[in-house]
């Protein structure tokens, strides 16, 4: 996966986070705190500047504010904001990803791609 896919990876692991969190908060009225954030995360998810602007602002919230919800943010998804959103991962997360990153790098100077799921669920069974 070089660094365009996995943008996009990200970028489709945002989406489906914010729709789904849209869907869980469409019951609520539109001037609800927990829907004006969903429907944040929807609006900043459109594109990468706004992901990289308004997403570890929107997460942050999420934690604080609306902890419950704090379980359905892909893991990832909060490496790849970095950041502030690093508080929420565990030193076992911030290591995985680390190395994940290290070996994206390394198979992008060997001309490779890896699969990051795969390269993912490698590391989680070897730990």
């Amino acid at each position: 996966m070089d660094d365009q896919q996995y943008l996009q990876h990200c970028r489709d692991k945002w989406s489906e986070f914010a729709d789904t969190f849209v869907q869980r908060t469409a019951a609520l009225d539109d001037s609800d705190p927990l829907r004006e954030l969903a429907l944040g995360c929807q609006q900043a998810g459109r594109d990468s500047e706004g992901l990289y602007a308004e997403g570890p602002s929107l997460l942050s919230r999420l934690f604080t504010t609306f902890p419950e919800f704090a379980p359905t943010v892909p893991r990832e998804l909060l490496w790849f904001l970095g950041g502030e959103c690093l508080h929420y991962l565990s030193d076992d997360e911030l290591d995985l990803y680390q190395r994940l990153d290290e070996a994206r790098g390394e198979a992008a100077d060997r001309g490779e791609v890896i699969d990051f799921e795969e390269a993912r669920a490698k590391l989680l069974k070897s730990q």
